[in-house]
């Protein structure tokens, strides 16, 4: 396109000062709407410095003929060009020309995702992630909808760092109601998921003398970490049958231990009853705490979930949830509920930290809740994981007869354990692995012992299945049996 007989590319066709490709990327601008164009053309031509497009000493056409060639006013390319010029990127003299000037060295680098994937794995049973096309999408947009439109000016303010008073009182119904907990909205303080909880109750106990706390072993390991960043040793206690064994608590000298009673990670352990009153009794024996994970605790499949631990003693039981697995962990949404001895505490180190969670995330979500949508939301996905439950149960008594499968009540993953034959259990992950099956052994989630499994010659898994489809459970259990070449 060239207007007043000007040619871009110079006489005869050949490439002019300017050249052809780098003009092109300024059309776009001049179709700008009339009070954006000036700043879209500025931007254009910033853009083609810093990225090489237009190189250092390259003569850029007269604010004339440029004007003409863009259908754009003259005085919006001298504004541009005079813009540019005082920020570096180009140079003028009067009856010299514009040129680009050699402030730019290089394009700016760019922003690069270190979000946790697996990359090449044809199927991936690694645990922790649900299936992120489950998340209600329309009812979400609905919800938003809705909040823009009835929420508060003063409610974009700086919120209560313990929550929206709305939310917490959503929360505190829905926690009673489907985990039966003891749920005083003052004493519950919204978060960005468990990983901040945990980082609020370590700060907390840090405070108060604790320097060392129990962890379930084997057991999370964002655990150690987590707790170890806000000054607090993890100690790794072993389980039993019936859950965290006592015998080893009671000689730790830990006042506070963290557990996930409903659905132990990852050996899918569910505390006995036993188990639950004798690890309260130790708490107020040591005037400690106990730190629930309540991870998974919506999803049980074949009889009611089991209630939360906390229900029993509030007093003595901080407990933690979030929508990572029910809705997707990219909301960081979650909760906690605190001890009234812990309260103040917890909430002044959520105030100093962020100033609050973000208020129209949070008014969304109470909307969510109130409406039943959060309650369709885990029929929905308790209903699309059992099915995904039964189809890995189903391909693994197929493909490896004789297969023990533990921990399927409830949850989102199982655990495995193998025939020997398939061992030894290292050549058994390298030959997995090579076919495009990505997987963790049991051992992997040991603190105290970790290594300790490398050898061994039975084979068990820790097998994750919400993000997968039963036809790619099905494929990827016949792809492990075909690697296991027995």
């Amino acid at each position: 396109m060239t207007s007043s007989g000007t040619n871009p590319d110079g006489p005869s066709g050949a490439p002019g000062p300017f050249g052809s490709a780098a003009w092109e990327v300024l059309l776009p601008a001049a179709s700008a709407p009339p009070r954006a164009r000036g700043r879209a053309l500025q931007a254009a031509l910033r853009d083609a410095v810093r990225s090489g497009r237009l190189v250092q000493g390259t003569r850029l056409p007269s604010s004339r003929d440029l004007a003409a060639d863009l259908g754009v006013s003259r005085g919006l390319v001298t504004e541009a060009y005079e813009q540019l010029a005082a920020e570096g990127y180009l140079r003028s003299g009067r009856g010299a020309g514009t040129w680009v000037g050699g402030a730019v060295r290089a394009a700016p680098p760019r922003a690069r995702d270190h979000a946790p994937l697996t990359p090449g794995a044809q199927v991936d049973f690694v645990p922790g992630t649900p299936d992120l096309s489950l998340f209600p999408r329309a009812a979400w947009a609905a919800a938003q909808r809705g909040v823009l439109a009835e929420l508060p000016h003063h409610e974009l303010g700086y919120p209560d760092p313990r929550g929206l008073p709305r939310l917490r009182t959503a929360l505190a119904e829905l926690l009673a109601r489907r985990r039966g907990v003891v749920a005083d909205p003052e004493r519950l303080v919204v978060v960005s998921g468990v990983a901040q909880a945990t980082a609020l109750l370590g700060l907390a106990l840090h405070a108060r003398g604790l320097d060392a706390i129990g962890v379930e072993d084997p057991g999370s390991p964002q655990h150690s970490a987590l707790y170890a960043a806000a000054g607090v040793t993890a100690v790794p206690l072993p389980l039993d049958a019936e859950g965290l064994a006592l015998e080893a608590l009671w000689p730790s000298g830990v006042r506070a231990v963290v557990t996930t009673p409903a659905h132990q990670f990852p050996t899918g352990i569910a505390y006995s009853a036993r188990r639950r009153t004798e690890l309260l009794d130790w708490a107020r024996h040591v005037d400690g705490f106990v730190l629930e994970d309540d991870y998974d605790g919506d999803f049980r499949y074949d009889r009611a979930p089991v209630g939360a631990l906390q229900g029993l003693d509030p007093e003595r039981v901080a407990y933690t949830g979030s929508v990572s697995k029910s809705l997707a962990p990219g909301l960081r949404l979650g909760w906690l509920l605190v001890p009234e001895t812990l309260a103040e505490e917890v909430v002044e180190r959520k105030r100093t930290m962020d100033l609050g969670h973000p208020a129209l995330d949070q008014a969304l979500f109470a909307r969510f809740v109130e409406r039943g949508d959060y309650d369709r939301q885990l029929r929905r996905c308790q209903r699309a994981y059992r099915e995904r439950r039964d189809a890995l149960v189903g391909a693994l008594q197929e493909h490896f007869p004789g297969a023990r499968v533990s921990g399927i009540a409830a949850g989102l993953h199982v655990i495995a354990g193998l025939p020997q034959r398939y061992g030894p259990q290292e050549r058994f992950l390298e030959r997995v692995a090579a076919a495009g099956v990505e997987v963790r052994a049991l051992g992997a989630y040991a603190h105290a012992r970790a290594g300790a499994e490398d050898g061994a010659a039975e084979v068990r898994l820790v097998l994750g299945y919400a993000q997968l489809s039963p036809a790619r459970i099905r494929d990827g259990v016949r792809l492990m049996r075909e690697a296991a070449g027995q």
